[in-house]
């Protein structure tokens, strides 16, 4: 098995915590079929087909368990471990980093990514090269360039010029080095702290440690709306 060193493997927690209110759907998306497959079954596999991987936690909604349990059974071989996340994705990500703590505290684990399981075609290429990145400098996160925008002026009445130069539109799985990444949210979780994602939490309360970004995938969506879920039928690899 890959590793960075003699005995340590890097985790994944997967975020399951969402819901279907913007696709339209009566439960949460992430149990939604893609091509004969819940949703998350495609993005557990990101993870589960890894050699680097030695621990999968799974974090989702109290509500959602037996269907995250069905899925489990149903489309994993198993070792999939399952926690039940607060009412933030922060609080879902320290829930999720808590399951791993001692296994962290212990050196088992080396590197965590967490990875939002609404993206099922990020793909294990795309995870390894994040997981690869946040070994070598101490996190990284993958993204896609944007030069598609425009500035707009502070009252709405018109552009202020063009977007700054380097703008990247951020995916997951974002990784990060394991010690640093759960003492930054342990540290957000006594300041009351609440992040966008992964990395802007590790820049608040961990501004030493290097975010380096990788290029992301263009099939890397996310399922927020219901075209996005009839792009990825058509995204999704055959098979």
């Amino acid at each position: 098995m890959e590793s960075s060193s003699l005995g340590q493997r890097a985790a994944a927690v997967v975020l399951a915590g969402g819901s279907g209110t913007r696709l339209g759907a009566e439960r949460n998306k992430v149990y939604l079929p893609l091509r004969g497959r819940p949703v998350l079954a495609w993005s557990l596999a990101t993870f589960t087909g890894m050699p680097e991987v030695g621990a999968i936690v799974l974090v989702v909604r109290e509500p959602d368990r037996p269907l995250a349990e069905q899925v489990l059974a149903e489309h994993t071989a198993g070792g999939v471990e399952v926690v039940v996340g607060g009412r933030t994705r922060q609080e879902s990500e320290l829930a999720g980093l808590r399951r791993l703590a001692a296994r962290i505290d212990g050196g088992e684990i080396d590197a965590v990514l967490v990875h939002d399981a609404a993206r099922p075609l990020a793909g294990r290429e795309l995870a390894s090269s994040v997981l690869a990145a946040a070994r070598a400098h101490g996190g990284a996160v993958p993204g896609l360039r944007r030069d598609d925008l425009a500035a707009a002026a502070a009252d709405g009445a018109g552009l202020a010029g063009p977007s700054p130069e380097g703008l990247v539109a951020v995916q997951t799985p974002q990784a990060f080095r394991a010690v640093p990444l759960l003492a930054a949210y342990e540290e957000a979780a006594r300041r009351g702290f609440v992040g966008t994602d992964t990395a802007s939490c590790m820049e608040r309360f961990a501004p030493e440690l290097p975010i380096r970004w990788v290029p992301g995938d263009e099939r890397n969506i996310k399922i927020t709306y219901a075209h996005d879920l009839l792009v990825a039928e058509h995204a999704a690899p055959i098979g």
